[in-house]
């Protein structure tokens, strides 16, 4: 039975998760995106966000604690340099994970785990949306535009024809 087991073992013991996680975490801040199984991804987010978070106050505390975790020193320079700048105001969910497909030699589920803020097409694909109209009733808003629109029209019809003269 599965009492009181809250997190995936990843069918490793201690020393070899907090390895492998550790590897993932630090492969994620040098790329900014991973590819890798679901499971561990989703491990991987229960993790590195607790860092991430702790990146947002640069003190000395904090990169004692981040390196405690890490232990690389690009590592933690990086984390508390671009990237908690990039995720300053966002007050959580650093990190996106999708679904890539099945692997080919085990038919493993596999994912791409990224920072949300890091994806720029993603971001301009969401700058691209908000533009965008959307199709529902009209409002009263879109009345008086259009009156506008006939009225502007008419004053470039009739100066033409005042040329003419």
């Amino acid at each position: 039975m599965r009492h009181n087991k809250k997190f995936n073992h990843l069918s490793r013991k201690k020393g070899h998760r907090d390895a492998l996680l550790k590897n993932l975490c630090i492969a994620l801040i040098e790329h900014k995106r991973i590819f890798t199984t679901v499971a561990k991804a989703k491990a991987l987010r229960v993790y590195a966000e607790p860092l991430i978070t702790r990146s947002k106050k640069d003190d000395m505390a904090n990169r004692r604690l981040v390196f405690s975790y890490l232990q690389n020193k690009e590592a933690v320079k990086e984390l508390f340099g671009v990237i908690s700048d990039k995720v300053a105001d966002r007050p959580g969910g650093y990190l996106r994970i999708l679904k890539t497909g099945n692997r080919l030699g085990d038919n493993a589920e596999m994912a791409m785990i990224e920072f949300v803020d890091f994806n720029e097409n993603m971001l301009e694909a969401k700058g691209e949306k908000k533009a965008k109209s959307t199709r529902r009733s009209r409002s009263k808003k879109a009345a008086p535009a259009a009156e506008a629109a006939p009225a502007a029209e008419a004053p470039a019809t009739e100066a033409p024809a005042e040329n003419a003269e």
